[in-house]
């Protein structure tokens, strides 16, 4: 059974910057995409970004682009995702999860197998 466990978050001021890490145990990384997504209070849960089983994909939401990076170290079984230039609407509880198709990877909550326990990112002055 693969497990995932996020780590990485905190409290931040906007503008400034946060590594999230995702490190699975029980299975290789390297058999799934993996996807990142953020639930706020009283939203639904969002896609954030996701990235193939080699990393030689991506996709991010729009609100992200250009300030978030996904991407994965098979050798060390973790994903990361960067957050740059964090602005408070970026708050929430975010999750990293696993994917077992092969293929692109999709940022539908329901396409995902495995899923952490997720890491508060908090973006206040």
């Amino acid at each position: 059974q693969l497990r995932l466990e996020e780590s990485g978050g905190g409290l931040v001021q906007p503008g400034g910057s946060l590594r999230l890490s995702c490190a699975a145990s029980g299975r290789d990384l390297d058999y799934y995409n993996i996807g990142w997504f953020r639930q706020a209070p009283g939203k639904e849960r969002e896609g954030v970004a996701c990235i193939t089983i080699t990393g030689t994909d991506t996709d991010y939401t729009d609100s992200v682009k250009g300030r978030f990076a996904v991407s994965r170290d098979n050798s060390k079984n973790t994903a990361y995702l960067q957050l740059n230039n964090l602005v408070p609407e970026d708050t929430a509880i975010y999750y990293c999860a696993a994917d077992r198709r092969i293929g692109m990877c999709l940022r539908q909550p329901n396409s995902y197998d495995y899923w952490g326990q997720g890491t508060q990112v908090t973006v206040s002055s």
